[in-house]
C-alpha cells in the first residue's frame, strides 16, 4: 500500500524540489499581487524623471501621462502591500521566505514594475496546421478555404486550399509557419479562416472593397483571438472558431496553431504553465498539512449540498456547486492563484487538473474524494460535453491540454488503482462507525464512475470496465478477506477444540451474520447505491460469505460424520442456527430463490443419529410413564378426560420430536421425506409397545370396570394422537409411500388391540350375564301361545319377554357411556351385540337334541354359526337312518322342540327392539353394521331355514337328505345299481294347532 501511494505521490508532484523554479515562482507571485492585474491595467509607459515637465507616452493606453503618474504606480503598490499583508504573509510562509529576503524581493519587484514593459518583445512562430468541421457557404457546397493571422498591424495570409488538395477525409491543411515581432504585452493574435469567392464578376469590386475597408469580400468561416500575454513556451492546441459579432451568421469547425512564444529575456525561463504548477503545488503543501485537509468554509458548504442532492436527502436543487470547484484554498491562497493565472494566462482548466493532481496526493482525507470526484467530473465535462458548434474531438482537446496528457493518464491509473485497494479493504478506511469516513465512500463510488466515464469518453477506449463491476469486485474482495479473518479470529478464539467441536462453527456462522452482513445490509449498502440495479452490498456480502462458509463446513461435517465427536444435540443446534442464518440471508437471494439448498444433506447423518437416540429416550418415557400411571391406578389427566397421564406424556415427547423435525423446515424435499421416514419408524416403535403393554396388564385391571375403561381409553388416545401427528407430518400428499404404509400399518394395529381388549372385557363383565338374560328371554318367550299375529300387534309381549335383556343392557350402556370414549363404546357395544345375537341363537332359536356330552360342551363353543352343528347332526342322522320310518321319527323328535309361528313373531320383533336399543337414536351403532353383522344374518338364517310357514322339514328333504340319496345312487366300483324305487312324501300343516302332518307313499 506505501508503494502504490508512493508512485500516486510521484505522479502528481513534479516540482517542489526544483529550488530553481521555486525562487522564480516566488518573484513572479510577487510581482503579480503587487500590481494586480485585477485591479487596473498594467501601463507600458517611457521611462522619465520626475523632476521633468516633459509628458511620458504610455504604449498601452496610448496617450500621454505626466511624470507624476509613475509616483502613482509607487503608491499604488504600497497600499497593496499594506492592505493585504496577510497575502504576503502567506506567500512567504508558502515557500519558506524570512521577512528579511521577502523585503530585498519587493524591493527589486517594484524596481522592475516601475521601470515598466517598454522593455518587453517577444518572438511568435504561428504555424497554421489544418482545419476540420468548416461550414459551406458557397452554393455548390464545397469549401475553398484559407487563412489569414494578424498580430498588432501585420497581417499574413495562407494559400487557398481547393477541393482536389483536401485530405481523404476532407480537412484542409495547409502546415505554413509565420514569424512575428511583438512588443506589447497585451497584443492579441487574430486568427481568421475566409471562403475564397471564385466569381469572376466580383474579382474587381472585392479589390475595392479591401482597399478601403480593409476587410475581404470572401465568406467568414471563423475566427479565434488568442491573448499574447496568455502564451509561453511552444503549445500545439484544436481551437474553435466563433462569430465576430453576435449577429454574425452560425459559424462552425476549429482550426490547429502551433505557437511557438520566444520573451526576451525569458528564454531560459520555465514556462509559465510549469511557474503555476509550482506555485499552487507550495500553497497546497503549506494550506494542506500532514492529513488535515480542510476545505474551504465555502466550499464544504457547496459541496455538502452538492452531495445531498446525489444521495437524494433534499428535494432542493442545487446550482451554486457549479462554481465549488474553482476554489481550491482559502480566502488568502485563492486570491494568490488567481491574480498569477489573471496575469500569466493559465486556463481554468489547467489549475483544475493542478490541484486535481494535488488532492490525489491526500485523496485518504476527510472530504477530499468528494472535491476529487467533484472535479474529475467538470474535467469531463470541459474535454468531453463540447459545445454544438465545435469540432474538435474530446481526445483531440485532451491532447492539447497543456497539463499533458500522459502525465494525466498516468495519474488517473495510479488513482484507479489505489481507489480499487481501498475499496478492496472498504470495512478498514471507511468504517461504518464514522460517518464522514462513509461520506467520502459514497464520493470514493462516484470518483471511481468519473475515472470510468473519463476513459470512455475522452480517452475513448474500447470497453472500459464499467464502475459498477469494479466496485462489485472490490466488495467481494474486501468481502472475502474479511471473512478469512473472522474465520482466524474464531478459530483462535475455541482453541484447543477448534477442530473438533461445532462451537466454533456456531461462532463463526454468528459474527458472520452480526458483524458483516448487518453492518452490510444496514450500513453499507445506504451508501453504495449508485448501482441500484447492479449491485445491493447487503446481497453480495450475503451470497459471498455464505460460499464461503458452506464450503468449509462441508468438509468440516463430512470429517465429522465419520468420527462424531460431538454430542448429537450440538449437531442439531448447528443445523438450526445455519437454516436460520439462510432463511433469513440466502433463500430471498436471486441466485437461490429457485433453488433448493444443499446444506441439508450434510446433516441427514446427525439427524438419524439423534432419531435413534429419540427413539431410546421416547421408550424410556414411555416405560416411565406407565409405570408411574400404573402405580397411581392410572389416574385421568382432569375431570373432563377419559384416559390417564401415560398417553399425554408419551406424546408430548413424540410431538416435541416431531416439532423438532418441523422446526429444522427442511428445504431439500428429498432429505424430509427421509426423515419422516425415520420418524414413522419411531411412532410405529413406541406406540405398538405401548399397547403391548396395555394388553399384558389388561387380565390384571379387567375385573376393574373403570380401570379396563380406562386402559381402552389409552388405546382409543393412541389412536387420535396418531391421526392428528399424521395430519401434522404431511398427511397421505406430503409422505412417502413408506411412511404411509407404517402408519396405516400402525393405526390397523391399534385397532386390532382395542378391538380385542373390548371383546376381553366384554366376554369377562357380560357373558354370564347375557346368558342367564337369554335363559329368561327363552322361558317367557315358550310360556307365549296362541294364534299368531302381526308384528305389530306383539308390543306387549315383546316387551314382556325383552324386560330382563333390557334392564340388564341399558343400565351397563349408561356407564359405559360416561366412563368410555366414544369410539370406546362402540367397540363394547360390537361386542355385546355378537355376544348377545350368539346367545340367542343358541339357548333360543336353536336349542339342538344333543346328547349330555354335546350339550356340556356347547356353552364353550365358539362364537359361530351354530345352525353348522344342527345341519351336521341331522346330516349325520340321516346317514344312519335305513328307511323312510326313520327319517320320520327323526323329524317328528326335532318338531317337538320348534318355536311356534307367534313365538317366531315375538322373536323377530324382539330382534328389532334389541336393534334399537343397540343403535340408540344415532349414538350407538349404524344400522349399516346391523344389516352386515355375520351373528345376525346367521340367525336370521336359521329362523327362515328351521320356522318358516313352509316347515322346517321340507326344506331338511330337499336340502340334505336328496343330496345325501344323489350321492347314495352314484355308480359303486363293488356293486353297481340294480332297479329303481319311487317314493311321494306330502306335508301338510295345521293352522289351528300348528301342526305339521307327513304322509309318505312308496311306488
Amino acid at each position: 500500500m506505501a508503494t502504490k501511494r508512493t508512485a500516486l505521490e510521484t505522479a502528481a508532484t513534479t516540482t517542489v524540489h526544483d529550488q530553481h523554479l521555486k525562487q522564480l515562482v516566488y518573484r513572479k507571485c510577487l510581482q503579480a499581487l503587487v500590481d494586480p492585474i485585477s485591479a487596473t491595467t498594467p501601463h507600458n509607459f517611457c521611462t522619465t524623471n520626475f523632476q521633468q515637465s516633459s509628458t511620458t507616452w504610455c504604449y498601452e493606453c496610448e496617450g500621454l501621462l505626466w511624470g507624476l503618474a509613475r509616483q502613482v504606480i509607487r503608491d499604488r503598490m504600497k497600499a497593496q502591500e499594506r492592505n493585504k499583508p496577510e497575502v504576503f504573509r502567506r506567500i512567504s510562509d508558502a515557500f519558506s521566505v524570512d521577512d528579511k529576503t521577502q523585503q530585498q524581493a519587493l524591493r527589486v519587484v517594484k524596481n522592475s514594475i516601475l521601470e515598466g514593459n517598454s522593455k518587453w518583445s517577444a518572438k511568435i512562430q504561428l504555424t497554421v496546421i489544418c482545419a476540420k468541421g468548416l461550414s459551406a457557404k458557397d452554393k455548390t457546397g464545397t469549401v475553398v478555404p484559407y487563412v489569414t493571422a494578424q498580430v498588432g498591424k501585420v497581417r499574413k495570409r495562407t494559400r487557398t486550399i481547393h477541393q482536389q488538395q483536401q485530405e481523404l477525409n476532407d480537412l484542409p491543411v495547409w502546415d505554413e509557419k509565420f514569424t512575428f515581432e511583438c512588443h506589447n504585452i497585451t497584443d492579441r493574435i487574430k486568427v481568421r479562416v475566409w471562403e475564397e469567392d471564385n466569381d469572376l464578376l466580383l474579382k474587381s469590386s472585392s479589390k475595392l472593397r479591401r482597399k478601403l475597408s480593409r476587410e475581404s469580400s470572401d465568406d467568414f468561416l471563423g475566427q479565434t483571438i488568442i491573448e499574447v500575454r496568455t502564451l509561453c513556451g511552444e503549445t500545439d492546441v484544436w481551437y474553435n472558431l466563433e462569430k465576430r459579432t453576435d449577429k454574425s451568421a452560425v459559424v462552425s469547425g476549429a482550426i490547429r496553431l502551433h505557437i511557438k512564444v520566444d520573451i526576451s529575456g525569458d528564454e531560459r525561463l520555465a514556462p509559465y504553465h510549469l511557474q503555476y504548477t509550482c506555485l499552487h503545488e507550495h500553497l497546497f503543501l503549506y494550506q494542506y498539512k500532514d492529513d488535515d485537509v480542510r476545505l474551504p468554509q465555502q466550499q464544504q458548504h457547496q459541496l455538502k449540498q452538492y452531495q445531498q442532492q446525489v444521495a437524494g436527502t433534499t428535494d432542493t436543487v442545487v446550482h451554486t456547486y457549479d462554481t465549488a470547484w474553482t476554489l481550491y484554498f482559502d480566502e488568502y491562497g485563492q486570491q494568490i492563484v488567481e491574480e498569477f493565472a489573471m496575469r500569466y494566462g493559465i486556463e481554468q482548466i489547467y489549475q483544475a487538473m493542478t490541484h486535481f493532481a494535488c488532492l490525489c496526493t491526500k485523496y485518504r482525507c476527510v472530504g477530499v474524494p468528494a472535491m476529487l470526484s467533484m472535479l474529475l467530473a467538470n474535467i469531463n465535462a470541459h474535454f468531453a460535453h463540447a459545445t454544438a458548434n465545435a469540432a474538435v474531438s474530446a481526445p483531440d482537446r485532451f491532447n492539447a491540454t497543456k497539463f499533458g496528457k500522459d502525465r494525466f493518464v498516468k495519474l488517473l491509473d495510479q488513482l484507479h488503482n489505489s481507489v480499487c485497494t481501498d475499496l478492496g479493504m472498504y470495512r478498514k478506511y471507511f468504517p461504518c462507525s464514522d460517518s464522514a469516513k462513509l461520506r467520502d465512500l459514497k464520493c470514493t463510488v462516484d470518483l471511481l464512475t468519473s475515472i470510468t466515464f473519463f476513459r470512455m469518453k475522452v480517452l475513448k477506449l474500447a470497453n472500459p470496465p464499467r464502475a459498477s463491476n469494479l466496485v462489485r469486485e472490490c466488495a467481494k474482495a474486501c468481502i472475502e478477506t474479511t471473512y478469512h479473518l473472522m474465520f482466524d479470529a474464531c478459530r483462535e478464539k475455541c482453541q484447543p477444540s477448534a477442530d473438533e467441536s461445532v462451537k466454533f462453527w456456531s461462532e463463526l456462522i454468528k459474527y458472520i451474520s452480526i458483524g458483516i452482513i448487518e453492518d452490510d445490509k444496514n450500513i453499507y449498502t445506504p451508501v453504495l447505491s449508485q448501482f441500484p440495479r447492479e449491485l445491493n452490498i447487503g446481497q453480495l456480502s450475503a451470497a459471498t460469505l455464505w460460499h464461503l462458509y458452506k464450503t468449509d463446513l462441508k468438509d468440516a461435517l463430512r470429517v465429522h460424520a465419520k468420527t462424531k465427536r460431538c454430542k448429537t444435540p450440538d449437531y442439531m443446534n448447528l443445523y438450526f442456527r445455519v437454516k436460520s442464518f439462510y432463511s433469513k440471508y440466502v433463500a430471498e437471494l436471486s441466485l437461490h430463490k429457485e433453488s433448493i439448498p444443499d446444506f441439508p444433506e450434510w446433516f441427514v447423518p446427525f439427524g438419524m443419529d439423534w432419531l435413534n437416540e429419540n427413539d431410546e429416550h421416547s421408550m424410556d418415557i414411555l416405560r416411565n410413564a406407565y409405570n408411574r400411571d400404573k402405580m397411581d391406578n392410572f389416574p385421568q389427566t382432569s375431570e373432563h378426560t377419559k384416559f390417564s397421564n401415560s398417553v399425554l406424556d408419551v406424546f408430548t415427547q413424540l410431538n416435541e420430536a416431531l416439532k423438532v423435525l418441523k422446526q429444522m423446515d427442511c428445504p431439500n424435499p428429498e432429505v424430509y421425506v427421509e426423515m419422516m421416514r425415520r420418524f414413522s419408524t419411531t411412532l410405529n416403535k413406541v406406540l405398538v409397545a405401548y399397547a403391548e403393554m396395555v394388553q399384558e396388564d389388561f387380565v390384571k385391571f379387567v375385573s376393574s370396570e373403570k380401570l379396563a375403561c380406562i386402559l381402552m381409553n389409552n388405546v382409543q388416545q393412541l389412536r387420535v394422537q396418531l391421526e392428528k401427528i399424521y395430519e401434522n407430518m404431511g398427511g397421505p400428499t406430503n409422505l412417502d409411500a413408506d411412511s404411509n404404509k407404517v402408519l396405516n400399518n400402525l393405526q390397523k394395529k391399534l385397532n386390532n388391540v382395542l378391538d380385542k381388549l373390548s371383546a376381553q372385557f366384554v366376554f369377562v363383565s357380560f357373558e354370564h350375564g347375557i346368558q342367564e338374560q337369554i335363559n329368561k328371554f327363552g322361558i317367557l318367550l315358550a310360556k307365549i301361545n296362541g294364534p299368531q299375529l302381526a308384528k305389530s300387534q306383539m308390543a306387549r309381549e315383546v316387551d314382556l319377554v325383552l324386560e330382563p335383556l333390557m334392564d340388564l343392557l341399558e343400565g351397563s350402556l349408561r356407564r359405559y357411556a360416561k366412563q368410555c370414549e366414544k369410539t370406546v363404546l362402540k367397540y363394547i357395544l360390537k361386542q355385546l351385540w355378537k355376544i348377545t345375537i350368539v346367545c340367542m341363537e343358541k339357548f333360543v332359536v336353536l336349542p339342538p337334541p344333543l346328547g349330555s356330552s354335546e350339550k356340556a360342551t356347547l356353552p364353550n363353543a365358539k362364537i359361530g354359526d351354530v345352525t353348522k352343528l344342527i345341519s351336521t347332526h341331522l346330516k349325520e342322522g340321516l346317514k344312519s337312518m335305513n328307511s323312510v320310518k326313520d327319517m320320520m321319527e327323526l323329524l317328528a323328535r326335532d318338531a317337538e322342540c320348534s318355536l311356534t309361528p307367534k313365538q317366531c313373531v315375538v322373536l323377530d320383533a324382539a330382534l328389532d327392539a334389541i336393534k334399537e336399543c343397540f343403535h340408540a337414536g344415532g349414538q350407538g351403532l349404524k344400522k349399516s353394521f346391523f344389516e352386515k353383522s355375520p351373528e345376525l344374518q346367521s340367525l336370521k338364517y336359521a329362523l327362515s331355514l328351521l320356522y318358516t310357514q313352509q316347515s322346517t322339514g321340507q326344506q331338511l328333504i330337499k336340502k340334505t337328505f336328496i343330496s345325501i340319496q344323489k350321492q347314495q345312487v352314484l355308480p359303486s366300483q363293488y356293486q353297481p345299481p340294480v332297479g329303481e324305487v319311487s317314493v311321494q312324501v306330502d306335508l301338510f300343516n295345521r293352522p289351528k294347532t300348528g301342526e305339521q302332518k307327513i304322509t309318505v307313499k312308496g311306488g
